[in-house]
Formats: C-alpha cells, sequence, structure tokens
C-alpha cells in the first residue's frame, strides 16, 4: 500500500476509534466520576431538554436544592425517572433535613400531582447533549447492542490488520559462509589468552640437558 494511502487510512481509522472510545465515555465512563446518564424519552421539558438528548445527573444534598432548579428524580411508587423543575419547596416535619418539593416541568400547563420528597432526588441536572439519548436508547436494545458490538469490531480489525499486512520486510543475513565465519575466527582469537597464544621459535627459550652437559666438557 502506497505511504499516502496508508496515512489516510490511519488518520480515518484513528478518528473513528476516538470517537467510538468517545462516545463510549459520555454513555457509560462518566459514572466512574458519579455522574448518572439518562436519555430524555418525553417533552415535559421542551425546551430545555429535547426529547431525544441525554442529561447528566450530579447528586446533590436535598439542602442545597432551590426554587428554580431542574431536578431528576424517580416517580412516586415506580422505577421510571423525570426530570421537572422545582416550583416550591416544603419542609418535612419529621426530618430536618429532608424537604418536599412541588414539581412542575416546563412544557406542561399544571404542577405535578403528587410532592417529591427528597427520597426519591437522583440529583441535578449539570449539562445535556442533544440526540445522543437516540443513540443511547438504541444500543441498549436489541438489535442495536449486536450492531454496535459488530461495528466496534470492523473498526478493531480495520486499525490493526493494515500494520500486519504491509509490514516492511526486515534485512535478511548474510548467505555468505566465509562472511560469517571470518568474524568469528577473529572474536575466537581475541578470547584466546595471550599466554595461551604460540609463539614463534625465534621467540622460544628451551633448556637442553645434553646440550649444557657437552658445552661444559669441552669447557
Amino acid at each position: 500500500m502506497p505511504k499516502i494511502l496508508m496515512r489516510a487510512w490511519n488518520i480515518v481509522t484513528g478518528i473513528l476509534v476516538a470517537a467510538v472510545v468517545l462516545l463510549a465515555i459520555l454513555i457509560a465512563g462518566v459514572r466512574v466520576v458519579g455522574i448518572q446518564p439518562y436519555a430524555v424519552l418525553s417533552g415535559s421539558m421542551e425546551p430545555t431538554y429535547h426529547v431525544g438528548s441525554m442529561i447528566y445527573i450530579k447528586a446533590v444534598p436535598a439542602t442545597e436544592l432551590r426554587a428554580g432548579d431542574p431536578v431528576t428524580f424517580y416517580l412516586s411508587g415506580s422505577s421510571t425517572v423525570a426530570t421537572h423543575r422545582i416550583i416550591e419547596i416544603l419542609p418535612d416535619p419529621d426530618d430536618a433535613e429532608a424537604r418536599y418539593f412541588r414539581t412542575q416541568g416546563d412544557a406542561n400547563d399544571v404542577p405535578d400531582a403528587n410532592l417529591l420528597h427528597s427520597s426519591k432526588v437522583i440529583g441535578k441536572p449539570l449539562f445535556n447533549i442533544p440526540y445522543l439519548g437516540y443513540f443511547s436508547t438504541f444500543i441498549q436494545r436489541q438489535p442495536g447492542r449486536s450492531i454496535a458490538l459488530g461495528v466496534c469490531t470492523i473498526l478493531l480489525i480495520a486499525a490493526i490488520l493494515p500494520g500486519v499486512w504491509f509490514k516492511k520486510p526486515t534485512e535478511k543475513k548474510s548467505d555468505d559462509p566465509a562472511g560469517d565465519q571470518e568474524p568469528i575466527a577473529e572474536e575466537m582469537q581475541e578470547a584466546i589468552p595471550t599466554e595461551m597464544q604460540e609463539t614463534s621459535p625465534a621467540e622460544e627459550q628451551v633448556s637442553d640437558p645434553a646440550k649444557e652437559q657437552e658445552t661444559d666438557e669441552n669447557n
């Protein structure tokens, strides 16, 4: 593959992988820092939070909530989550730290029928991202979950395989035996201690007893 195409491929796959990682953080990773994401499924808070938005909720003490604050909570007697605005705060006669809240949706003409107790409050919305709620709802159900898993697998393969297929060939070692033996011979020669290396006859001094005796007799 030409270098320019390889570079373009790496850029495109890098952007796509980064987008997937960012989506994973926005949908699930924020829970690590105590932020809960929820998809907006109804228009009761239009135009503040549009249908299909993702809102991010941070838990706050009931004593810090004020009239005018949006609040996310569980509806009485169910696990359904809603987000409405506080329009009135009432004390709890049995608990000084607890509160009752009267709430109303921005798009609703009348307040909610039931008072909201602070024990049902999940938290206060920090910010929202339009349309991300649609995507979150889609991948939490089938076949969206399988499609998302398949896309992630394809992206991972696309990012890894080109580097394996088009890997530069490594340099081949020399096939010349003589060329390989010469450095080895030199290394072996250097490894032999100096006193064990062979000396020339002229440098050798050998003592011969017979010759020494003959010299003494002549003298």
